[in-house]
């Protein structure tokens, strides 16, 4: 008899289409499973691929503006999770960044967590969103603090629920053993690079393509570019838009959102990819790069294993890293990518990224779970 799945994801709203989104996407493509969510706006959504699907959700999908960010409810978000009912299932997938993966098991259920990153806002980024946040300062940043530390011990604790852990990187993997003290498979996430058009002949721009928001690191970039005067193509939208717009100078141009067909353009054309943020994973590089397109990158997380620098990988290298997230540090990689773009072939970025296609996604995670369950049926017979 085959084995019944419920597959868990954080949310589903047409703001949330980044790469867990599309890890979600992915899985359902090859398991027929269940779906459940915090709160769930996609299937309302005649443009969504999950329109008109079933899907379970909690409490919080009442809640007012929930639709904007649960995310603002971030004291319910552990207690809601838990009130999901899965006795149903044999098996229970998680696609977890938050508290997905704090779904209540039973023991004859196996519990398998595609993990994107633990709780970053309660681990490793503590202190810049007490610093960012007014919630943060003064006597407000008193319970903040408390309840940042009430959900580390939740994020140990409901991770002690999970037989399996997958995480997305091998940066993912050190930190789930950090935080959690559990090893972790490492399968990188899908990336559909048929989707992006090769293109050998570049033009005389730079681009970057991200949501605008402060850990993204645009307002960077752009400040970079203002001082090295070269043309820059900024593409998304998001709550720095504005600002980004009035700090431009006129060698930079800041697009907004763009459709997937512009954004294809421009990244096919484009002599490099800028990017500053730090990732776990971090898709866009590799998107990039499917495009033929060398990538400038801040060298840290994700981008180590995605992204080869020139300089120790010779004819075989994909971009420049750069050690620091400053202007002066993208100043210096961007010259030195104008020295070394000559040794760039954009046939050897597109086959990097080949490394990282959907089918190998499939392969692998399919792969895994089938071993997995047979592993965990023979120890419960």
């Amino acid at each position: 008899m085959n084995p019944k799945y419920a597959l868990v994801h954080e949310w589903l709203t047409p703001k949330a289409t980044g790469g867990s989104e599309l890890v979600v996407q992915e899985i359902l493509k090859h398991v027929d499973a269940d779906l459940y969510a915090l709160i769930d706006f996609e299937s309302v959504n005649p443009k969504s691929y999950l329109y008109q699907r079933k899907i379970g959700t909690t409490f919080l999908q009442h809640f007012p503006f929930a639709e904007s960010g649960v995310q603002k409810y971030l004291p319910f978000l552990p207690l809601a999770i838990e009130q999901l009912d899965l006795r149903q299932y044999d098996v229970i997938l998680s696609s977890s960044h938050a508290v997905a993966k704090g779904v209540l098991t039973a023991p004859h259920q196996m519990h398998v967590c595609y993990c994107h990153a633990p709780m970053r806002y309660a681990w490793d980024l503590t202190f810049d969103y007490l610093r960012s946040s007014k919630l943060g300062q003064g006597l407000a940043g008193i319970p903040t603090r408390y309840l940042l530390h009430r959900l580390r011990q939740w994020d140990v604790i409901s991770a002690n629920r999970v037989d399996h852990f997958i995480a997305n990187s091998k940066t993912t993997a050190r930190r789930i053993w950090r935080y959690y003290r559990r090893s972790a498979k490492v399968i990188y996430p899908p990336v559909d690079v048929d989707r992006f058009p090769f293109n050998s002949a570049k033009q005389d721009f730079y681009v970057t393509v991200s949501r605008l928001v402060s850990y993204k690191k645009i307002s960077l970039i752009v400040q970079a570019f203002n001082q090295l005067g070269l043309p820059l193509v900024v593409i998304g939208g998001g709550a720095e838009l504005k600002h980004l717009q009035h700090i431009a100078q006129p060698n930079v141009q800041i697009l907004g959102w763009q459709p997937d067909e512009v954004v294809n353009e421009y990244l096919s054309q484009a002599k490099a990819f800028i990017y500053a943020a730090y990732e776990d994973f971090g898709i866009a590089p590799v998107e990039a790069q499917a495009c033929g397109t060398p990538v400038i990158a801040f060298g840290a997380g994700g981008t180590l294993e995605t992204v080869r620098d020139v300089r120790q990988h010779g004819s075989q290298g994909t971009g420049i890293l750069f050690s620091e997230q400053t202007e002066q540090a993208v100043i210096e990689a961007v010259q030195i990518f104008e020295t070394y773009q000559p040794v760039f072939e954009p046939a050897v970025a597109r086959s990097h990224a080949l490394y990282f296609r959907a089918d190998r996604f499939k392969q692998q995670y399919l792969s895994f779970l089938e071993t997995a369950y047979r592993e965990f049926q023979a120890k419960n017979t």
